[in-house]
């Protein structure tokens, strides 16, 4: 089975999380494209959508769902699904290769129920193979560059992008990250850092691993 299948399957499995009435947040990926695609099936139970990027509000209204901002849905969700770069099994994640890391934290904070859809090479013993990303106010880039450094992390900037909120990304390479919850809140504390792609603080729910065997599900 090739990755595009297994996405595929893991977003199809999402799909029997959305009740009837759910204000769903959607997030932003490969993954999640799959997703896209596949919530015209159960229109009718979502009842407002609450996106996570740009390119994630192009890809539904090009389905015909009306997204609305977050501040729209009261602030609150009922249901956040998105994909990962990497996963533990507690349901620690590195999320942000896409870019949209900022807005995707928010989103699972305002979720009352968080599922992440990976196929079977996401999941991983240690955080830290894949490089993390780290939005950063662009006046900042340098000074937060040289604090990672100290680190021992090796942060590459991201040339040529800009998120939707008009920042910078450092990717961090060469990090054995042993203990996710204590690096978030490190890092969150230099100044510059809008948002560091680990997802520990607020992990997922519900983990669903797409591979040849199927589709299983771990719950935090």
């Amino acid at each position: 089975m090739d990755a595009t299948e297994k996405k595929r399957n893991a977003a199809r499995a999402s799909l029997e999380f959305i009740e009837p009435g759910t204000v769903l947040g959607v997030g932003t990926g490969s993954t999640v494209n799959c997703l896209i695609e596949l919530l015209p099936q159960v229109r009718d139970r979502i009842e407002r959508v609450v996106s996570s990027s740009r390119a994630s509000t192009e890809l539904l209204q090009a389905e015909g769902f009306e997204v609305v901002t977050l501040n729209e849905a009261g602030g609150e969700l009922d249901l956040y699904i998105d994909g990962a770069d990497e996963s533990t099994k507690r349901l620690h994640l590195i999320k942000g290769g896409g870019g949209a890391l900022t807005r995707e934290k928010v989103l699972a904070g305002a979720a009352r129920r968080f599922v992440c859809i990976v196929d079977d090479s996401k999941l991983v013993g240690m955080l830290g193979s894949f490089p993390l990303p780290i939005e950063v106010l662009p006046m900042a880039q340098a000074f937060v560059a040289k604090r990672l450094l100290k680190l021992r992390g090796q942060p590459v900037w991201r040339e040529g992008f800009v998120t939707d909120n008009g920042n910078h990304i450092l990717d961090v390479q060469d990090l054995q990250i042993t203990n996710p919850l204590e690096l978030e809140n490190r890092l969150n504390q230099i100044p510059g850092v809008v948002t560091v792609g680990i997802f520990a603080q607020r992990p997922a729910d519900i983990l669903l691993i797409s591979s040849d065997a199927g589709v299983r599900e771990l719950r935090a």
